[in-house]
């Protein structure tokens, strides 16, 4: 049904994740005149692998999470999934049918998207959840058309700017060296972290860094353990 959704939107590009089953003959009848996405779709064991070349990752939420995340609503992130996908790839991320995305899943996120469903019975499954968005998606690009190639929305958005947005999988790997770097200078108790990197993704997921940007932090916290090692060794001395 998924499938359906994406063609009938005109979306092509379909990206499961670890499925319990696949192919499926249940799946592939579901997606009845879809078929071809669903053959064509990439299996990867992750979200980390799924999103890897994404310098855009939305992610759909149902529920309200411990620590507030930058928000969208449907229309909000058709318009901006249609301006930066121009520029490269961007991944909207729909959770399993039975609980949705984890508290994790979500943090590798820039923004959650949250369809307003009614208060009293609000279940929306995957399918229909992708529909929407598909749909909202599918509009931002004709709206797009028809105002002669200008944005219908304002985002602030790297649409003029000098260097890349760095993808996922950069963004990973730096924040694993950022956790490194805290816990080196004794900044963050490995044991006890709280919810440090939650916020610390939620803050470098705003600001989104471009290439340069990128390799100067990097360099930071590489100098930052280098002067931790200095200090550990010169206290031991």
């Amino acid at each position: 049904s998924a499938a359906r959704a994406l063609k009938t939107m005109g979306l092509r590009q379909l990206v499961l994740v670890d499925p319990k089953v696949f192919p499926s003959s249940e799946a592939t009848a579901l997606a009845s005149g879809a078929s071809d996405v669903l053959a064509n779709a990439k299996i990867v064991a992750t979200l980390e692998e799924a999103i890897a070349d994404c310098p855009l990752v939305i992610g759909a939420s149902a529920r309200s999470r411990t620590i507030p995340w930058p928000m969208l609503n449907a229309r909000e992130a058709g318009e901006l999934s249609r301006i930066e996908s121009e520029k490269h790839p961007v991944a909207l991320v729909f959770g399993r049918e039975d609980r949705g995305l984890t508290n994790e899943e979500l943090q590798q996120c820039h923004y959650h998207v949250h369809i307003p469903s009614d208060e009293e019975y609000g279940v929306l499954n995957v399918a229909a959840a992708v529909q929407v968005i598909a749909y909202e998606v599918r509009m931002a690009h004709l709206a797009h058309k028809e105002v002669g190639n200008k944005s219908v929305m304002t985002f602030s958005t790297n649409s003029a700017w000098d260097e890349e947005i760095v993808p996922a999988s950069d963004m990973e790997q730096f924040f694993a060296h950022l956790e490194a770097a805290l816990v080196d200078s004794g900044f963050l108790d490995p044991n006890n972290p709280r919810q440090m990197p939650a916020r610390m993704r939620r803050l470098f997921g705003r600001l989104r860094m471009d290439r340069l940007e990128y390799n100067l932090l990097r360099g930071i916290l590489g100098r930052m353990q280098v002067m931790a090692k200095e200090i550990t060794q010169l206290k031991k001395g």
